[in-house]
């Protein structure tokens, strides 16, 4: 089966690519596999305070990706496979993708003003040639018809 990979956090870009990835897979028959990452553990000496924020940070993170998950079956019908991982992202999509030869492509969503966002950078720039997979990067200013058009 054919997944598509969506990096999804809380920008509208997210959701954007989210969306075009949904409406990919209902028309190849494939799925989605929606990816939430953490920021790394930064250790110290306040290991009670920082277990506090990493569970906070957690449930956060779960929230975040329950309420897409929950879009995409309400939109498209279909049930994504969630991941949320801590790490560093570009190591742990790479890794994800080496692990499953049913990932058929990265989709990632670039903000409509300003900095395209560290992931569309580091695989646009330093993965671009290297990835085993195409990178579909979705720009932040299509609008929802615009998605149902180009997908």
């Amino acid at each position: 089966m054919r997944i598509y990979l969506v990096v999804v956090d809380e920008t509208p870009e997210a959701g954007i690519a989210l969306r075009f990835a949904a409406r990919r897979a209902v028309k190849t028959g494939g799925g989605v596999e929606i990816l939430t990452l953490m920021p790394p553990s930064e250790f110290g000496p306040w290991g009670g305070v920082q277990a506090t924020i990493e569970e906070e940070a957690r449930v956060h993170a779960e929230a975040l990706v329950a309420g897409a998950a929950g879009t995409l079956l309400e939109e498209s019908g279909l049930r994504p496979s969630i991941t949320l991982k801590q790490g560093d992202g570009p190591k742990i999509i790479r890794e994800m993708i080496a692990a499953n030869p049913d990932i058929a492509a990265l989709v990632l969503g670039a903000a409509a003003a300003g900095a395209p966002g560290p992931l569309v950078t580091h695989f646009a720039g330093a993965d671009a040639g290297v990835l085993p997979i195409p990178l579909m990067i979705i720009p932040g200013s299509l609008t929802r018809d615009d998605i149902d058009r180009l997908s």
